[in-house]
């Protein structure tokens, strides 16, 4: 399979053989995929497999069948579990066939959508306006595919940075501007780490308290942001969560645009859990206001079910990315016609030169299934929720923890005041490989989370999850 022999290709000398390796390499994972079920959700691997991954760079070509053998050998049994209907664990979708042929395609087209004259730029054109489009975005706005929402999150802040600053601040640093941001206590770790790695520091992030639903408290919120102007500070973002990872709760998104407006303030909205939530007619007024933000960090590989990694910063004026990101190399120079043309460069609206098709398994995944089919699914796994709460309520030696506003659900054994039990109860569930709950903690106790993403996931999973925790408490003790 080497090109040594015909002047350095790296082509199949004999595409016939290929084809029939690459189509039987294609028929091994789609038999995985459609009898995932049937499979361990997750196991750990032997010493054997580990062992494997210590050998040596190989100098030598290695037959691609012997390679493929290796992956279902050593790799493939030993996932991180997240396509398998009983996984509820931290917030992960499960992908798609199609999803995943996408992914293929995207391999071959293998196109560097960091600018230039091609149409896999336009194929990410067209998500972003479709994006403009359902969350009611203006003309205005723009959008960029990064890694995840962790990044989206990120690049907002800078973006905020920028608009509370000027321009001079991508020269000039700080300098002695003090800006506060401000975020409830549930706000995902990344926000804080935003914060770090824009040079403003964890604490110029104010983590103001929660209500009985886990939403921010919008009297602290004000009294934080009018003690932080007494004190000659700059009070520039405000984070909300369209659903924090802890319990699904959903800030008072349209009283923090409110805010926002009010006093000046950038207003992003953390959406990586349940922005997509909006899709679904029977969840959208519980997302009021989202339209009102001046951005939204989301990720299309939790509840919109694309293959990992397909994360999306919306904002409302396009302006603000080019004004934060826009360079003018000479090696990156413009020209009117030809490849080196086009009206839209990634790489002026976001920090990536080399960057993936991520847009095209995108794009396969709306066209192919359709909005109202992601937000019937998104719909589903929620009404899961609902049950496995009721669930959960009618049984004597369970006790839920927080509301249920989208797909998540806490609770603990009632004679586990310490978590310990709890802990214990997610392991051995992790290791008999049925149903995968993650753990966090409530009130600072560990406890029991079940988070339901997967499109796969059916009320007979539901069950197991409940059977298995009751049947690990009863071998506790």
């Amino acid at each position: 399979m080497t090109g040594k022999d015909h002047g350095g290709s790296l082509d199949p000398q004999d595409w016939a053989i290929f084809r029939t390796e690459a189509h039987r390499m294609l028929d091994d994972i789609i038999d995985h995929i459609a009898h995932r079920r049937d499979l361990p959700l997750w196991q750990p691997a032997p010493p054997e497999a580990r062992a494997a991954f210590d050998a040596p760079v190989p100098r030598a070509p290695v037959p691609l069948a012997e390679v493929h053998r290796d992956f279902l050998t050593h790799v493939l049994p030993y996932g991180a579990g997240n396509t398998h209907p009983g996984f509820m664990g931290w917030v992960q979708g499960g992908g798609t066939p199609v999803g995943m042929l996408a992914e293929m395609l995207a391999g071959g087209f293998n196109a560097n959508c960091g600018g230039r004259n091609h149409m896999g730029i336009a194929v990410e054109r067209q998500i972003t306006r479709w994006m403009r489009d359902l969350y009611r975005f203006p003309e205005t706005a723009g959008g960029i595919f990064l890694t995840g929402a962790s990044q989206a999150n990120f690049l907002a802040v800078l973006i905020a940075r920028l608009r509370a600053l000027g321009a001079g601040v991508r020269q000039d640093g700080l300098g002695a501007a003090r800006l506060v941001a401000y975020a409830s206590v549930e706000v995902h770790g990344c926000i804080p780490r935003a914060m770090e790695m824009a040079g403003l520091g964890r604490a110029a992030l104010r983590m103001i308290p929660v209500d009985e639903a886990g939403r921010i408290s919008l009297c602290a919120l004000q009294e934080a942001i009018a003690a932080d102007r007494a004190g000659g500070a700059l009070p520039f973002l405000i984070v909300g969560s369209a659903g924090t990872v802890n319990q699904g709760a959903i800030d008072p998104l349209a009283d923090l645009a409110d805010i926002a407006a009010a006093e000046g303030m950038h207003f992003h909205i953390d959406g990586a859990l349940g922005a997509f939530g909006y899709l679904a007619p029977d969840l959208a007024a519980l997302f009021d206001g989202i339209e009102r933000a001046d951005s939204i960090g989301c990720d299309f590989h939790k509840w919109a079910q694309v293959p990992y990694d397909a994360g999306f910063l919306l904002t409302r004026d396009e302006a603000w990315q080019f004004n934060c990101f826009a360079a003018d190399n000479s090696y990156l120079s413009r020209a009117a016609t030809g490849l080196a043309g086009g009206d839209w460069w990634p790489c002026d609206t976001g920090p990536d030169l080399s960057r993936g098709l991520r847009a095209l398994k995108v794009w396969y995944t709306l066209k192919t299934y359709g909005i109202d089919a992601l937000g019937a699914t998104i719909s589903g796994t929620c009404a899961l929720a609902r049950s496995l709460a009721d669930r959960i309520d009618a049984e004597p030696r369970l006790t839920r923890l927080t509301p249920v506003t989208l797909n998540v659900v806490c609770f603990r054994p009632v004679n586990d005041a310490t978590g310990e039990k709890s802990r214990k109860i997610v392991e051995a569930l992790h290791a008999a490989g049925r149903v995968a709950p993650s753990l966090t903690r409530i009130d600072g106790v560990p406890a029991i989370r079940a988070c339901i993403v997967n499109h796969r996931t059916g009320p007979e999973d539901i069950a197991a999850l409940v059977d298995g925790v009751l049947r690990q408490e009863a071998m506790l003790g």
